[in-house]
């Protein structure tokens, strides 16, 4: 009975004031705290993730800035993208471990090629580092072979290209006397080459010696090889019958005398002449036996003289003989 008498007395007082409301306190159901903003940074890495990093170079060793880089994961969504600086490098940071495809879509340089697309690893909470190595770009050589005369072009040629002691390229010309082919380079300058032909074509001399040329990154070069014609002999003018000619001969037959041989004249007085009895009395020499010397000759030419000496006596002798018997004969006919 007392309490209500209490609320009709606040109630009056509330009533008569015409201020006062009441109402359930904002306090009866608390609500959760705000959470503050500095509770947990979003910039900040999982404990987990790792990074790529990249280095770009070329053959020669030097740094490639200006390199483009593309990193896909592994449902081919692009995962970052970037530019080596001038040192060459590219960083990509803050990636969930697994394996990424890493594709170079420009080399940042007229003179190299790009590398092949590759697989790359990211491990949790390490760095991933790559070295990139772009290749100069190969030089086009075009080879031509040409008539060294006419200079019409030339098929069927045959050459190697190389450099140093290995071949690199070997090259035939078609139709058009042409071939085309490409060199790799490993320098900015260029590179130096050479070539030698090991084919000629139909009814040319091959060329023997090599040509040296030097060719430079993406450039094409020219090559240039002459060869000249098969020499060839003129056809016979005469028909071959097919019988062998006999080959007159120089020498002699035997029984005739040449025309210029001396043959020595017949003794009148039947003696055989030196010349005679040398020739009756020595003896044959063997066939393919060296000529006799005048020292082997000697002791028959002594012989010859001393027949003629005695016979030349003789006949002297009987001359005067017969001198005497005529002198005599007379004499006795005038008495």
């Amino acid at each position: 009975m007392h309490a209500r008498l209490v609320r009709s007395a606040a109630a009056v007082a509330v009533a008569a004031a015409g201020t006062l409301t009441w109402a359930p306190a904002a306090s009866a159901e608390p609500s959760e705290p705000t959470p503050s903003a500095s509770a947990a940074p979003a910039d900040t890495p999982a404990p987990d993730a790792g990074s790529v990093e990249i280095t770009t170079k070329d053959t020669a060793g030097d740094v490639l800035p200006g390199a483009v880089f593309l990193l896909l994961d592994s449902a081919g969504q692009e995962a970052g993208r970037g530019t080596t600086d001038a040192q060459g490098k590219l960083t990509f940071s803050d990636l969930a471990p697994g394996v990424y495809r890493l594709k170079e879509t420009a080399s940042g340089s007229r003179l190299h090629e790009v590398v092949a697309d590759q697989d790359v690893i990211v491990t949790p909470g390490a760095a991933t580092r790559l070295t990139i190595t772009d290749p100069f770009k190969a030089a086009k050589v075009l080879l031509q072979v040409k008539d060294d005369k006419t200079g019409k072009l030339l098929a069927g040629s045959t050459v190697n290209i190389g450099s140093g002691d290995k071949t690199l390229l070997m090259l035939t010309t078609g139709s058009d006397g042409m071939a085309s082919g490409k060199l790799p380079i490993n320098s900015r300058t260029g590179s130096d080459f050479w070539v030698k032909q090991v084919k000629a074509p139909a009814g040319y001399d091959i060329y023997k010696p090599s040509k040296e040329f030097k060719a430079k990154p993406g450039d094409p070069v020219t090559v240039t090889v002459t060869n000249a014609k098969t020499a060839t002999t003129p056809p016979p003018t005469e028909k071959p019958t097919g019988k062998p000619t006999e080959k007159p001969s120089d020498k002699p037959s035997p029984g005739q005398h040449g025309e210029d041989e001396d043959v020595p004249a017949p003794s009148m007085s039947g003696t055989p002449t030196a010349d005679e009895t040398a020739s009756s009395t020595t003896a044959p020499a063997p066939a393919g036996s060296l000529a006799r010397t005048g020292a082997d000759a000697t002791p028959w030419l002594v012989g010859g003289a001393g027949v003629l000496i005695a016979t030349g006596g003789g006949a002297l002798v009987m001359a005067r003989r017969r001198r005497t018997d005529n002198s005599t004969e007379d004499g006795f006919a005038e008495r």
